[in-house]
C-alpha cells in the first residue's frame, strides 16, 4: 500500500506559564473533537484580546472545539498613599484649640497625626494604558505558544491514527479482494442456481411468456451480481489511500467515504448467495466501523 502522510488528530492540551514584575499568569487550553471549529475562553479580565485569539485559532486549524482558560494574579499592585485635607483641616482647629488650653503640654507630633483614623489613605493606582498593552502582548504571545503546543501533541496523536487507519485500510483491500475471487470462483454455481429457478418458475407456471422468463432471469442476475459493489468499494479504497496523502483538513472527507463504504458492504451481504462470500461482507462491515470509530478524531 502506498506510504501516507503523518495526519492531525483533533485532541490536544498544553499549559504555559508566564508573568511580570505586576503579575504572574497561567495558560491551560485544550481541543477535542468537533464537527466543525469553535473556539471558547475565559480570560480573568484581558476579555478585549479574545478577538485575537480567536483569529489566531481560526488562521491555524481546521477542525476541532478549543477551550482556553487564562488565569491571572497581581502580585505587585501599585499603591498610592494621599492625606485627607478635609479631615487635616480639622485637626489643625483642634490642636489649636487644645495648645490654647494647655499651653504647656508637648506639641503635636508627625506620628500623632498618621495615626489619626482615615487622615492617610490608599488606593490601587490602575496600571497606565501604555504598560497595560504591553502586558496583554505579553500574554498574547503565551496563547500562540500554548497553542503551538497543542498543535505538536495533535500531530503526535496524529501520527498514531496514521498507523491506525493505514492498517485498517489495508485490511478492508484485502477483504475485497477475497471478495472479489469468492464471486469469481462461484460463476459457475450461481450460474446453475439461476437455471434451476428458472425450471422451478417454468414448472409453476408453464404458460408465462418467453419474454417474462427473460425478465425474472435479468431480475435474478441483477439481484445477485455483486461486481458493481465490489468495484464501488475499490474505488472508495482509492479514494481514502489519496485522501491520506494530503495529510490535512481530511477528516470530514474521510467520514462520508467511511459511510459510502459501509453502504457498499451492506449491499454486497444482502446479495450474497454465499455462506463464504457473506462471511466477508460481515467482516467488511465490522473493518469498516473501527476505521470510522478512527476517523472521527481526524482533523
Amino acid at each position: 500500500m502506498t506510504s501516507v502522510a503523518v495526519i492531525n488528530s483533533m485532541t490536544g492540551f498544553a499549559r504555559v506559564e508566564g508573568g511580570v514584575d505586576e503579575c504572574i499568569w497561567v495558560w491551560e487550553a485544550k481541543s477535542v473533537n468537533a464537527k466543525g471549529l469553535d473556539f471558547r475562553c475565559r480570560l480573568s479580565g484581558f476579555e478585549n484580546i479574545e478577538k485575537n485569539l480567536r483569529d489566531h485559532i481560526f488562521k491555524s486549524f481546521f477542525r476541532g472545539h478549543f477551550s482556553a482558560n487564562l488565569t491571572v494574579n497581581w502580585v505587585r499592585p501599585t499603591i498610592v498613599y494621599k492625606v485627607n485635607e478635609e479631615i487635616l483641616n480639622r485637626l489643625k482647629d483642634v490642636v489649636q484649640n487644645l495648645q490654647a488650653q494647655f499651653p504647656d503640654s508637648l506639641p503635636v507630633s508627625l506620628d500623632g497625626l498618621i495615626a489619626v483614623n482615615g487622615i492617610i489613605e490608599s488606593k490601587d493606582e490602575p496600571i497606565r494604558s501604555g504598560r497595560r498593552a504591553a502586558i496583554e502582548q505579553i500574554i498574547i504571545e503565551d496563547f500562540h505558544q500554548v497553542i503551538k503546543r497543542i498543535a505538536e501533541t495533535r500531530s503526535d496523536e496524529g501520527s498514531h491514527l496514521t498507523k491506525v487507519i493505514s492498517e485498517q485500510l489495508k485490511k478492508i483491500n484485502n477483504l475485497c479482494s477475497q471478495a472479489e475471487r469468492i464471486v469469481s470462483s462461484q460463476s459457475e454455481t450461481i450460474r446453475k442456481q439461476f437455471e434451476e429457478q428458472v425450471r422451478e418458475l417454468i414448472e409453476t407456471v408453464p404458460a408465462l411468456p418467453k419474454e417474462r422468463v427473460a425478465q425474472e432471469v435479468s431480475l435474478l442476475i441483477l439481484k445477485a451480481d455483486v461486481r458493481e459493489e465490489l468495484d464501488r468499494l475499490d474505488g472508495h479504497c482509492e479514494s481514502a489511500t489519496a485522501l491520506l496523502l494530503e495529510r490535512e483538513g481530511i477528516g470530514r472527507r474521510l467520514d462520508f467515504l467511511c459511510q459510502e463504504l459501509n453502504r457498499e458492504a451492506n449491499t454486497l451481504c444482502s446479495k450474497s448467495r454465499d455462506i463464504e462470500l457473506t462471511r466477508v461482507g460481515l467482516e467488511l462491515k465490522v473493518s469498516i466501523e473501527q476505521m470510522r470509530e478512527q476517523v472521527q478524531n481526524v482533523e
